[in-house]
């Protein structure tokens, strides 16, 4: 993609003998908030790390604006799923010291923390240390700290990792004001509400491959558009017109063959004429958890201990403190 912001190209990154990224190609343009999705082990946070060149790439290429990204760059804000807060420290100590990092005076970077802590309800907090509060309220700090100076690109690993759904809201519309204001944004989330609301694009991994890749519109169409959602009592039967891919409940979600009809009333039909009890009925766009599912199935709990058991063995990886980082534009 011409003029991308970040470009992926033929990425392959080995620990040992156990491949993690296996030549992987994708773009991120300029301005769209782009989801980096997949199961525990499937390469997101390795693949993110090589492209700040926290780790080198095995093989391929990773860029940021047509060039390998170097710290001098700046620009970047980067929130990494661990937190790399001064424990010690108190809030508004941390918030300006990390601004100072960046150049920002202590006074600007001082009105502009209390300005985004009074938003996020942690006014009260500005002198408390940040080991004296929560998970959710470090993870919010934290993602002040990331988007304070304006970055023109924002990697966000699990940005609403503690929180509950309220200051889940709070904080995707602090990320949905970032890319209004013309930032690249890419989010890594479990949540797939948070990426069918906000991102432009997205790219699923399994086993370091690209298992779907495209728009939301055109990930759902590779994956058959549609989905039965039926609420019934009993077991599904099965049929030629569907595929069962989730009994959850009282809940099933079938996905419709090329032998059934678009409305999905044959599969109603069918349904009741087995005995079976409905009680609710809908077609819908399939959604990105329902594609998560077929694409993971029962192999995810397998994948995620898989990559337990590699992080046991494999050799650690020297990383930078949280202020190296940070002064260098990555955070």
């Amino acid at each position: 993609m011409a003029g991308a912001s970040i470009s992926v190209r033929d990425f392959v990154m080995r620990f040992g003998d156990r491949t993690v990224v296996d030549h992987l190609t994708f773009d991120v343009a300029p301005g769209e908030t782009f989801g980096l999705l997949g199961s525990n082990g499937s390469g997101k946070t390795t693949t993110i790390r090589a492209l700040l060149g926290i780790t080198a790439p095995t093989g391929g290429s990773l860029s940021i604006d047509e060039r390998p990204y170097r710290p001098a760059t700046g620009g970047i804000g980067y929130l990494p799923e661990e937190r790399g807060l001064y424990r010690k420290e108190s809030v508004i100590d941390v918030m300006t010291y990390f601004a100072a990092l960046r150049g920002t005076p202590r006074a600007p970077a001082t009105a502009w923390s209390m300005e985004y802590l009074e938003r996020v309800g942690l006014a009260d907090k500005a002198k408390a240390r940040i080991d004296k509060l929560s998970g959710g309220q470090q993870q919010k700090v934290q993602l002040g700290i990331t988007i304070m100076d304006r970055p023109r690109l924002l990697i966000l690993d699990e940005p609403t990792k503690g929180l509950d759904p309220v200051n889940r809201r709070l904080l995707l519309d602090l990320v949905d004001e970032r890319k209004a204001d013309g930032a690249t944004v890419v989010l890594v989330t479990h949540h797939m509400d948070e990426v069918e609301r906000l991102c432009d694009r997205i790219l699923l991994l399994k086993d370091g491959t690209a298992a779907a890749y495209g728009t939301i519109p055109e990930v759902q169409d590779a994956f058959g558009g549609a989905v039965a959602q039926v609420s019934l009592t009993g077991t599904v039967p099965p049929s030629h017109r569907y595929q069962l891919t989730r009994h959850e409940g009282h809940v099933a979600y079938l996905v419709p063959t090329a032998a059934a009809a678009p409305d999905g009333s044959d599969i109603l039909a069918e349904l009741v004429g087995a005995g079976v009890h409905v009680t609710g009925f809908a077609m819908r766009r399939i959604p990105l958890d329902e594609i998560f599912v077929q694409v993971y199935g029962h192999d995810a709990g397998a994948d995620e201990a898989a990559a337990r058991r590699a992080a046991a063995t494999t050799p650690d990886v020297a990383v930078p403190p949280p202020a190296e980082r940070i002064a260098g534009g990555v955070r």
